[in-house]
């Protein structure tokens, strides 16, 4: 926005709005196509022109069917960031000039807009600093998929049918045959059919059918015939006969959805309205409608003034309409029970909003408001109050007067101290959600209890400390995310308790909480698991992961009601001794310090289906149920990273039902046939980082396996899983293969095979052919025997590891050039496309080209780099629009003084991809993580732009951190990838 500013200052510096000209020039007479395609087009005079002043540049205005760059009616102007609106209209002959952004809604720019200067915000808005290149973006034709002029306004066939279907038609009333067809003027629009006569169709008589509960039937004597009846007992029915199929399908597929609907509800969102149709007001049934991210005007037949005409209109969605104020005429609609005017920029509220008596639900999210008027408390039937992310210091008064709200929703605001004495005044509260404000203490006026609130979120704040031993309530409690180092609670009704992520050394809840059955506390300083923690009898998950545990009670193991322990990332040594029954089905045991564990655990935890206990230093595994039939339903177990044996194996035999075994990174030399073939049920085998030879032909027991990992070992015969009837992913990198032996007919299944690092394996092309069909093969090219290449390879050497995640698919690609731009150095990506794998590669083909010529325009890491993404991002066009690609670049240079000498790596990321530096044997993070969790300067970017981040941390309205992507999104936890580098060398710096 700065530089935007300095490009605007600049350009009314030099020149002022008088001797200003704006230059247009008609497309169609240099060949609309190619001018798109090359820039050098531009005539002398205006290049010329452009260069005297970085305030100058240009628009270009497409026509209202201007669905591709290369439409005949497209206009190129030369303007200055001073340039209204009116002035381009004027010189276009329009009216109106409409502005689209990343292909979605088209709304009308006033008169007084600079169309260059909102280009110009745009592009500083993305993070271009200079101004010349904010200039020569500004004239890439290709910004039109990101940004776009219109001299009319553009509408979609499939918007139009959605908000109205008109036509002249032949129409019969009734079922009968005695009514004769006629021309008639038939509308489809809100939840009614309008029938009129064609010569007086605005003073004759119309015909109104409500649809609503109705039906509509295909004609079956007529061809492309509807039968539209209403519903209730003075049902009546209208037969419209259409000329072509395509209008037929049409009004079937509109009128079908409207008949289906059990209220009268009409949806108008996101179709960049600025009024209703005029026809939309002979739907007097409405009940509910949505008018939802549009750019709906006060005045006009069809404005919001003129919603009040609506006479049962009880719901109405106004939200991202930008509105700037509450209409006050809409507060005369006395039937609304709904009203939701969130994210408008709202900054006070009439106090004609207290007549609105019948009102049940008010949302007033993502505004900027600081205070509520008096009046608001005369609606006692207010059972829902929105107030979230708006501008509150302190929680309005007038809550204190809405005797019906059970809800106090302050999510995003500016508190910083609360005084619990308000929640006492406000005996009908239950809910508290102050999450993400800047809380820093919670205060206390009285001693007086609170036997209201129930539930209370305090997520992302800053507290230090919090006491609320005073609600004797309390059953549900979020705290994450804050700096607590004590927390003091009332157990009598405490249900659950989430405070992960804090400081906490000790928490304190008394009496015993006897309804607790969810305790969440990882990631704190705890030194030992809670008393009162051992004895909540109903207690049924505990996640205590990531704190300073040195052993675990014996107690804890014994809790009857306990189904889920998890105490990974400690300090625990061993687990206590068992006495009795361990009711447990998931324990996580992972990065800890244990040796062994106890002899008697599977014949102790009969209910145990997972157990992980990676990352320790097992060199033994207990017996399953000595001299018996074995009774174990252990489905999940992951031992990785320790120090088991080949004496290991026969231990695994005694739990049959295993469906995921991780044995990686041991000390294994042979797993023996025998113990293979027993379990059958195996789905998903790791064995890689070990010393196996071989890989027992019994494997082909295990009908149901999927997935078998076994890279870095010394197998070099091919296992015969080829065979089996489901398996899809096999990693055998890394190994000694000669040869494979492959079967007649290659299971169907088989989605990717992985043979790379096998240096003597020589495939031959009908072996390759049979692999056709899969869709990931991957085996080692042959390396090019150049001098360059060969000295390339001396300093910088790459591979790439997959790991099955929880995606049904895998749409990852990866850039690694060990020799750009034909010198030592080198340049490593992974691209992450989520459901999509036309992007992944799509980056995958063109990053590095971009970064080559961003990297010749500028020697400034920081700028180069993030030029590469934001070029990128242009460059993904319309297919990026509503898909998007995470993405890490790294670049490793000579340093730009001392080209002899040592390298640099620059990175950037950008959505979930990260990248990590193992440095003697630490990982060093590089990537910055886009998490509202891990990077408050994302949550202030989030808050800043009023968008409302929901409970479950979803984000709406707001366009998440990838490449290419715009629109509204939710924000879901998924899998992420991770570019490692092993740096032998200390000359990188």
């Amino acid at each position: 926005m700065e530089a935007a500013a300095a490009a605007a200052g600049a350009g009314s510096a030099r020149g002022s709005r008088g001797g200003i000209r704006v230059l247009k020039r008609n497309m169609k007479r240099n060949g609309s196509r190619n001018f798109l395609n090359r820039r050098s087009r531009f005539g002398s005079r205006e290049r010329e022109w452009l260069k005297e002043d970085v305030g100058r540049g240009c628009v270009y205005i497409y026509g209202a069917d201007s669905a591709t760059s290369t439409s005949s009616d497209l206009h190129l102007v030369l303007c200055t960031v001073d340039t209204l609106a009116s002035e381009i209209c004027d010189g276009e002959g329009r009216e109106n000039l409409y502005l689209q952004l990343h292909g979605d809604l088209v709304r009308r720019l006033e008169p007084t807009e600079k169309p260059l200067q909102i280009v110009y915000e745009y592009l500083a808005g993305l993070g271009f600093e200079d101004l010349v290149r904010i200039q020569e973006e500004a004239a890439n034709s290709d910004l039109s998929c990101m940004i776009r002029f219109y001299n009319e306004k553009p509408c979609q066939v499939e918007q139009l049918d959605r908000i109205l279907l008109s036509g002249v038609y032949s129409v019969r009333k009734g079922k009968t045959q005695l009514h004769k067809w006629a021309e008639r003027l038939v509308i489809l629009c809100g939840t009614c059919l309008i029938v009129s006569s064609v010569k007086d169709c605005h003073t004759g008589k119309m015909h109104i059918l409500p649809l609503v509960g109705g039906k509509v039937e295909e004609v079956k004597r007529r061809q492309h015939s509807l039968a539209f009846s209403s519903a209730g007992a003075q049902a009546q029915t209208y037969h419209v006969c259409f000329e072509m199929l395509s209008e037929y399908q049409r009004w079937h597929r509109q009128a079908s959805t409207v008949v289906s609907q059990r209220l009268s509800t009409v949806d108008l969102s996101c179709y960049s309205l600025e009024e209703v149709p005029e026809h939309l007001f002979y739907s007097q049934d409405i009940t509910y409608l949505n008018l939802r991210h549009n750019f709906m005007r006060l005045d006009g037949s069809g404005g919001l003034d003129s919603l009040c005409r609506f006479s049962q209109l009880k719901g109405l969605n106004l939200s991202h309409n930008m509105l700037g104020e509450l209409p006050i005429l809409l507060c005369e609609i006395s039937t609304l029970t709904e009203l939701n005017i969130s994210c408008n920029g709202v900054l006070h509220l009439p106090s004609q909003i207290g007549n609105l008596f019948n009102l049940q639900t008010l949302c007033l999210d993502g505004n900027f408001l600081t205070s509520l008027p008096e009046e608001l408390g005369n609606l006692q039937q207010l059972c829902s109050l929105g107030l979230s992310f708006n501008n509150f210091s302190e929680v309005p008064v007038v809550c204190e007067k809405l005797t019906a709200l059970d809800k106090l929703a302050m999510a995003g605001n500016q508190l910083e101290t609360l005084n619990l004495g308000v929640l006492n005044r406000m005996s009908h509260i239950r809910y508290v959600d102050l999450r993400l404000n800047h809380l820093r203490r919670l205060s206390v006026d009285s001693l007086e209890g609170n036997k209201s609130v129930t539930h209370m979120d305090l997520r992302d704040n800053q507290l230090t400390d919090l006491d609320l031993s005073f609600l004797g309530c309390l059953e549900q409690l979020h705290c994450e995310r804050n700096q607590l180092r004590e927390l003091t609670l009332s157990g009598f009704s405490l249900r659950a308790l989430y405070a992960n992520t804090n400081c906490l050394m000790t928490i304190n809840v008394y009496p015993v909480p006897s309804l607790l059955t969810c305790l969440e506390i990882s990631r704190n300083q705890l030194l030992c698991i809670p008393d009162w923690a051992c004895e909540a009898k109903k207690l049924e998950v505990l996640d205590m992961s990531y704190n300073l545990l040195t052993e675990l009670p014996s107690r804890t193991l014994s809790i009857l009601s306990l189904r889920k322990l998890m105490v990974g990332h400690n300090h625990v040594q061993s687990l206590p001794p068992l006495l009795e029954h361990i009711p447990l089905e998931v324990l996580d045991l992972q990065h800890n310090l244990i040796t062994k564990l106890p002899e008697m655990f599977f014949f102790k935890a009969l209910n145990l289906r997972c157990l992980n206990v990676s990352a320790n230093s097992l060199e033994s595994l207990p017996s399953v149920c000595p001299g018996e039939e074995s009774l174990s339903v252990l489905q999940l177990l992951y031992l990785t990273n320790n120090n088991l044996t080949d004496l290991c194996i026969p231990d695994l035999v005694g739990h049959p039902n295993l469906r995921v075994l991780h044995l990686a990174n041991n000390q294994l030399q042979t797993f023996p046939a025998s113990k293979l073939s027993k379990l059958e049920q195996l789905e998903e085998l790791n064995l890689s980082g070990n010393k196996l030879k071989t890989i027992p032909t019994t494997i082909a027991n295990c009908k149901q396996l999927h997935t078998l990992i076994a890279h870095s070992n010394e197998i070099s015969i091919f296992p015969e899983i080829l065979h089996l009837p489901r398996i899809q992913f096999v990693d055998l990198s890394c190994n000694e293969l000669t040869e494979i032996m492959i079967p007649e007919v290659l299971p169907a299944t088989l989605q990717e095979l992985d043979l790379t690092g096998n240096t003597n394996l020589v495939l031959e092309h009908k072996t390759l052919d049979i692999f056709s069909h899969i869709s990931t093969l991957k085996i080692d090219a042959k390396p090019s025997l150049t001098a360059d290449s060969a000295l390339s390879s001396m300093l910088w050497n790459h591979g790439l590891a997959e790991m099955a995640g929880q995606r049904n698919k895998l749409c990852v690609s990866a850039l690694a050039l060990g020799s750009f731009a034909d010198s030592v150095e080198a340049v490593y990506g992974m691209f992450d496309g989520d459901k999509n794998e036309e992007l992944p590669r799509l980056l995958q083909c063109t990053m590095a080209d971009v970064l080559l010529e961003e990297v010749q325009q500028s020697n400034i890491d920081s700028v180069f780099m993030c030029n590469t993404f934001l070029v990128s991002h242009r460059k993904l066009g319309m297919a990026g629009q509503k898909l998007g690609s995470s993405a890490v670049l790294c670049c490793i240079r000579h340093d730009a003084t001392d080209l002899a000498g040592s390298f640099t790596l620059t990175l950037a990321n950008v959505g979930t991809c990260e990248a990590i530096l193992c440095r003697s044997g630490k990982p060093l993070p590089l990537s910055k993580v886009f998490s509202l969790e891990q990077y408050p300067e994302e949550a202030r970017r989030v808050k800043e732009q009023k968008a409302i981040i929901t409970e479950e941390e979803c984000l709406k309205g707001f366009s998440k951190r990838v490449l290419g992507f715009w629109g509204e999104f939710y924000f879901v936890w998924c899998d992420y990838f991770l570019l490692i580098f092993y740096i032998r060398n200390s000359g990188l710096v």
